[in-house]
């Protein structure tokens, strides 16, 4: 605890936001868990343990959803301006602390500071949109075909909402969640990543400054989460299950919620194709590169996985990107200089150098990087291959980190079938100078979304999500997100 708090003395109005990172967040209270069990948090740059959080039993889980219940029919009634004023006050904060904020997030995860600055603003983004939307929720009316009643549709409150979060983003995907939910009227328990849970609880301190009710947001973490969020889906009371991580983990919820008829939105894994035309901008499609694969260290479900550059442009693209590439500074997120952070575990590196081994023993060439340091901390150097195969297992499975795995193509239908050619469909970017082949293309990928000569998409206004393997629902835009947090209720009405 002493090195969080040495990261935070100077700002007084985040002290006691680090204090509560040792308990439970529940009902508006502050609490162990009951039978003492802690879970350490170890900062991947260092491996040194910098806090222990509670390690919540099934009790905990049972109060919590205890506590969301009592609270849940007075935040539905709530009026939505009121709603929107909470969550307008939740932007302004972590706007306010928008630094510390960063600097928590950049130390227990390793991201960079700038990219844990960017967390931030776009995490505060989704309370700013969804306080405008708390007010717009609208029904419906209109006259029954027959002409013998009208047709009256009201939107309400789902429910209580289990949310489940992954490390990646320990801000934005809470806020993401949180922030529609409450504009909803809907009250929420959530489960964030053990290996970044201080974020959660942070943002759990400063709801409450904002004047979010107790019981209306609940912050519960463990290291064993299959049981109790089973325990949780199991509750009558609890109406959805909104989750953020792997496709695999994502089915063994679904199949879980399917027992009890829980609505689940699921934002799972991702395979993204970053397609450069032999017209492209080459410095743009680089810039755009840098960004879809580098951002959080090529550690986001939306990272560019597989690079397909045209036969035209590829020598120039493949330099171009090696260049940029190895002189990229690896080091601690918490150094202002740092451009590569440190993944988020031991066993994350082990995959990522699985991956490159493997592509490499099937014939792809090592531009840069390539092997993992045996220094202290998670790291893995930018890495780019070119030449890799299409049967190589980093063709067909998430990198989720700082590798970038160019391949040629020759024409269009080519690059078109060599994209779909996955299970997943998040999503996908397209570079050309000519806008008609880019709407073309971008109709033809199988994806949720596209970047069209863009190397970021995400943005709260617009529905996030995906196709195939890659998830279920829409998470932000103007009525997608917070819709998912609703039930239609039909009325018909003679007059």
């Amino acid at each position: 605890m002493n090195i969080l708090q040495d990261q935070f003395d100077q700002d007084q109005d985040m002290s006691d936001y680090i204090t509560f990172a040792h308990g439970l967040y529940i009902g508006g209270k502050w609490r162990p868990a009951s039978d003492g069990r802690v879970i350490e948090v170890v900062d991947p740059s260092t491996e040194a343990v910098i806090a222990a959080v509670p390690d919540a039993t099934l009790g905990d889980t049972a109060d919590a959803v205890e506590a969301a219940a009592a609270a849940a029919e007075a935040w539905r009634g709530t009026p939505p301006r009121r709603r929107s004023e909470i969550l307008r006050r939740c932007f302004e904060l972590m706007t306010e602390r928008a630094e510390t904020l960063a600097a928590l997030i950049s130390l227990e995860n390793g991201k960079t500071l700038r990219d844990a600055r960017g967390e931030v603003a776009y995490a505060a983004e989704f309370f700013r949109w969804y306080a405008e939307e708390a007010v717009r929720i609208s029904g419906e009316y209109n006259l029954a075909p027959s002409g013998a009643n009208r047709i009256v549709v009201d939107y309400q409150p789902i429910g209580i909402c289990i949310l489940i979060t992954p490390w990646n983003f320990p801000a934005a995907m809470a806020t993401r969640k949180i922030a529609p939910a409450l504009a909803a009227g809907c009250t929420v328990i959530l489960k964030p990543a053990s290996e970044t849970p201080l974020t959660a609880y942070a943002l759990a301190a400063l709801y409450e400054e904002a004047g979010v009710p107790p019981g209306v947001v609940n912050v519960i973490t463990t290291s064993d989460p299959g049981p109790l969020t089973a325990a949780m889906l199991a509750d009558a009371r609890v109406r959805k299950l909104s989750f953020t991580g792997s496709t695999g983990i994502g089915r063994l919820l679904l199949a879980e919620a399917a027992k009890h008829v829980i609505s689940c939105s699921m934002e799972l894994g991702g395979n993204a194709p970053f397609i450069v035309f032999d017209d492209a901008d080459l410095e743009a499609a680089l810039d755009g590169a840098m960004i879809a694969k580098m951002r959080n260290a090529g550690e986001a479900c939306t990272a560019a996985n597989r690079l397909y550059v045209q036969a035209g442009i590829h020598d120039a693209f493949a330099e171009g990107l090696r260049r940029r590439m190895a002189a990229l500074r690896v080091g601690p997120g918490t150094e202002a200089d740092t451009e590569c952070g440190p993944m988020i575990t031991r066993k994350a590196v082990a995959k990522i150098d699985r991956l490159v081994q493997d592509a490499v023993t099937r014939g792809a060439k090592v531009l840069c990087g390539g092997e993992a340091p045996a220094d202290r901390g998670f790291f893995y150097p930018p890495t780019v291959l070119a030449d890799v195969p299409s049967d190589s297992e980093m063709a067909h499975e998430e990198i989720f980190g700082p590798v970038a795995p160019i391949s040629r193509f020759e024409n269009e239908a080519e690059a078109i079938a060599r994209a779909n050619d996955t299970e997943y469909g998040l999503a996908a970017y397209i570079y050309t100078r000519d806008l008609a082949k880019g709407m073309r293309v971008a109709s033809r990928i199988e994806s949720g979304m596209i970047a069209l000569n863009r190397g970021l998409m995400s943005d709260p206004a617009a529905p996030f999500g995906g196709v195939k393997q890659s998830g279920l629902g829409r998470e932000g835009g103007q009525k997608h997100g917070i819709a998912e947090f609703m039930e239609a209720k039909y009325i018909a009405v003679t007059i």
